[in-house]
């Protein structure tokens, strides 16, 4: 019969446990935890600069308070010049906010249907994708289709692909990585051939719905479809860990400012975004927050019932192993802590 452990050897395998999980751990990730708390905002994105970020950009919107807009780093590294906090930046898989309002009002107007498949709306697919009778549009909105992830191809952001053609099919004929509505997977497959059944469904680039139903009516003049429509110099720069040049010219879909994504999270979250019954449609099928990243671009926005507080968050820097988004949700943490600690 084996003996239990006693109380010291349990705290000595706890220890040693402990040790050598933070010797895994990158130590700047450690430092950015217990540092001393900034009094400001400001301070706290200087000091994300200091721990390897090149640019940085926060918007908070507070209820009864005014807008507050902060930048630290540079707009470009190599001209030196300082960060704009009203700078264009690529905004990548905070879209699907967007996308998801946009098929929440073509289903409340009978446009759609959430209960319609990929082989419904796209019937020269159904041979093509596994499940493509049973992935219903509700399932890909919420990421439970089962269908593999397009970007998760070898060297895909080496050289992504640029159309709807190319993108799927990377993943045509690949098996199933679970049966739909049996797990959640995040899959920007699910988003690629959302926004094709809304094009076919519409006659015309749903962007451009999304400009006339979301961007008019919020006075949302900074928020874009592509590099295409802005001018460059308004863009802030990106760059990638490993990688010698600025990514600023590479297409990766939505731009707009820190503060048109704080208006807009901020009209989602009250549901003055909302014709009357597209709230509940919406709430039964995706969140009400979201990020996003593409090489040499990191995002997040969020609101904060406690405070009543939009809080969005732009990073310029990536790296290969995704150290830079663990530490820029350890920045975004201290952030919102000073908000709540000037409340007291």
């Amino acid at each position: 019969m084996t003996k239990k452990p006693t109380k010291l050897i349990i705290r000595i395998i706890l220890l040693v446990g402990t040790v050598v999980s933070l010797f895994f751990v990158p130590w700047l990730l450690v430092k950015a935890w217990i540092l001393p708390l900034p009094d400001t905002v400001q301070e706290q994105m200087n000091e994300a600069i200091g721990h390897g970020f090149d640019g940085m950009i926060v918007y908070v919107d507070q209820a009864g308070k005014p807008p507050q807009y902060y930048a630290a780093g540079w707009h470009n590294r190599e001209s030196k010049e300082p960060a704009r906090p009203k700078a264009l930046f690529k905004i990548a898989s905070i879209s699907k906010l967007y996308d998801a309002v946009a098929v929440t009002k073509l289903v409340n107007r009978g446009v759609l249907s959430l209960d319609k498949t990929v082989a419904d709306y796209l019937p020269e697919l159904a041979d093509r994708i596994e499940n493509a009778d049973k992935i219903t549009l509700r399932l890909m909105i919420q990421h439970r289709s089962g269908m593999p992830n397009f970007t998760d191809t070898p060297n895909f952001w080496g050289a992504p692909t640029h159309t709807f053609e190319e993108s799927i099919a990377l993943i045509l004929d690949k098996p199933a990585n679970f049966e739909p509505g049996e797990d959640y997977e995040y899959c920007n497959t699910n988003y690629l051939i959302i926004n094709k059944i809304m094009d076919d469904a519409l006659g015309y680039n749903n962007f451009q719905f999304i400009k006339q139903e979301i961007l008019v009516p919020l006075n949302l003049k900074n928020t874009f479809g592509s590099l295409a429509e802005v001018n460059m110099d308004d863009v802030m720069s990106g760059y990638h860990v490993g990688h010698p040049y600025d990514l600023k010219a590479d297409e990766h879909g939505m731009l707009a400012t820190a503060e048109d994504v704080g208006t807009f999270l901020r009209a989602l979250n009250d549901d003055s975004l909302f014709a009357p019954g597209e709230q509940e449609i919406y709430s039964s099928i995706y969140e009400y927050k979201h990020a996003g990243w593409v090489p040499g671009y990191q995002s997040f926005a969020e609101y904060y019932q406690d405070l009543d507080a939009v809080v969005v968050a732009f990073y310029s820097t990536t790296d290969p192993k995704l150290y830079n988004w663990n530490l820029s949700e350890i920045i975004n943490t201290r952030i919102v802590k000073i908000l709540r600690k000037a409340e007291r």
